[in-house]
């Protein structure tokens, strides 16, 4: 009774399968990153005895704008499909006699009950097809619990201090490799995978990530306050830090970033403008208007001190002290020459061509005798050339001038029986004087 129950099963479960599927998704929460495609089944279908785990062939997946629709077979992917529209799985290893040839589906039938029935009349197969969300995950929100070392450095003022920020604000980002994401974070769900389920090590992951890129702001040279102002440059930095873990790993991406605030504790801020201060003074100019404002409100003081005659005239004297300070820092800043813009280098003038006859050394000299005057290089022999009908003497096998063909040299002839050769080779008598014989081709010479 069980082989009859069991092929009965096949038999039914192969004829409930051999419809063809329409699979869909309705539109995706924000907050949904996969979830599993539903199969259409109105109240007029025939289709309601079919496996939900079977996709039989020639079945048909809508894709939508922002969607990605990946098929896996048996826990393996074996589709994939991004471009909107209608997606036709025509590779199924599920036949259906409603697609293809219909003999060709009829004996497919029947093997595919034959395999059914060896499962106790189970399909013995698990077909499923997951829509992915490749639309920008946005308002994840972010802040950063402990402070975040930053290096403020400033070549002009020769400043480079070591400072400590906070930052919160909110980032987004996106699914670039539905393949990657389904293998190593989501596979073979039951239903739905939702944002919140990666969202706490994401955001961990993330802030973590900022130490580094912030790092390479500050080879930027920028300053705390400027960091808001360059959020691109924050992007490319934190995709840069979380390849490794996101692009690689989980084939998501950083779209953007938008900071809320940048913080500096009181002492870091203090720190800063003191070290400014501090070398803005190093020029003449700047500490002599300095010492001449203390020196103006020293004489106010003096003037206004009421603890009697002596006291005030002794802060005017620390006054004019101050003053003579000041009117040395300005006669050395005078003393200082100005700051010229920086000027573009004068064009080079190009080196003169070689007279006739004159020819270039290794070295780059133009030379015209026979050796070079500044390395002593002897002049190159040139190899016999020739004279093209247009009048250019020329090495090569063409002329440069007209692009005329060089010509073929006149054979050479000498004597084959006694070697005699005459006064002009390439013009022989008709027989050697010395033997007698006839010149000929064979006394070419090659």
């Amino acid at each position: 009774m069980g082989l009859i129950s069991a092929g009965l099963g096949a038999i039914g479960g192969t004829l409930a399968d051999q419809w063809k599927e329409f699979f869909y998704c309705d539109a995706l929460d924000k907050n949904v990153l996969m979830v599993k495609g539903q199969k259409r089944v109105s109240g007029r279908s025939s289709n309601t005895k079919g496996n939900d785990n079977i996709i039989s062939n020639g079945s048909v997946i809508a894709v939508a704008d922002g969607q990605c629709m990946l098929i896996v077979e048996q826990g393996k992917i074996v589709e994939v499909c991004a471009e909107p529209g209608e997606f036709v799985y025509d590779t199924s290893t599920e036949p259906s006699i409603f697609y293809g040839k219909l003999g060709k589906g009829i004996l497919d039938l029947f093997k595919t009950i034959g395999k059914r029935w060896t499962f106790g009349g189970d399909p013995g197969k698990d077909q499923r097809v997951y829509y992915f969300n490749l639309k920008e995950i946005m308002d994840n929100k972010f802040g950063t619990a402990n402070p975040i070392p930053f290096r403020v450095v400033d070549s002009k003022l020769a400043l480079d201090l070591d400072v400590s920020l906070r930052c919160s604000g909110v980032y987004s980002y996106k699914i670039t490799n539905p393949l990657l994401f389904y293998t190593n974070v989501c596979a073979n769900v039951p239903d739905r995978f939702t944002r919140d389920q990666i969202d706490s090590q994401l955001k961990t992951e993330f802030v973590s990530a900022l130490q580094p890129a912030f790092g390479k702001l500050s080879d930027l040279e920028l300053r705390p306050n400027q960091i808001i102002q360059h959020n691109t440059d924050l992007e490319a930095a934190m995709n840069e830090a979380l390849s490794a873990k996101w692009g690689v790993l989980r084939g998501i991406e950083v779209v953007s970033v938008a900071l809320g605030s940048v913080t500096l504790p009181e002492e870091d801020q203090e720190l800063i403008k003191q070290a400014q201060r501090a070398a803005m003074l190093r020029d003449p100019n700047y500490a002599a208007a300095t010492i001449a404002a203390a020196q103006a409100d020293a004489m106010k003081d003096a003037a206004n001190n009421q603890g009697g005659a002596m006291a005030g005239f002794m802060g005017m004297g620390m006054a004019m002290n101050a003053g003579s300070n000041a009117a040395n820092l300005f006669a050395m800043g005078q003393q200082q020459p100005p700051v010229q813009p920086q000027q573009p280098a004068p064009a080079q003038p190009a080196p003169a061509a070689p007279a006739q006859g004159g020819w270039t050394c290794a070295c780059g000299t133009m030379v015209n005798g026979n050796f070079c005057p500044n390395c002593g290089t002897k002049k190159p022999e040139q190899k016999p050339g020739w004279t093209c009908a247009c009048g250019s003497v020329n090495q090569g096998n063409f002329c440069p001038n007209c692009g005329s063909k060089r010509p073929a040299a006149a054979p050479l002839y000498r004597c084959d029986k006694c070697g005699w050769q005459p006064e002009d080779p390439a013009n022989p008598p008709a027989f050697c004087p010395e033997c007698g014989d006839r010149f000929t081709d064979d006394d070419k010479v090659e």
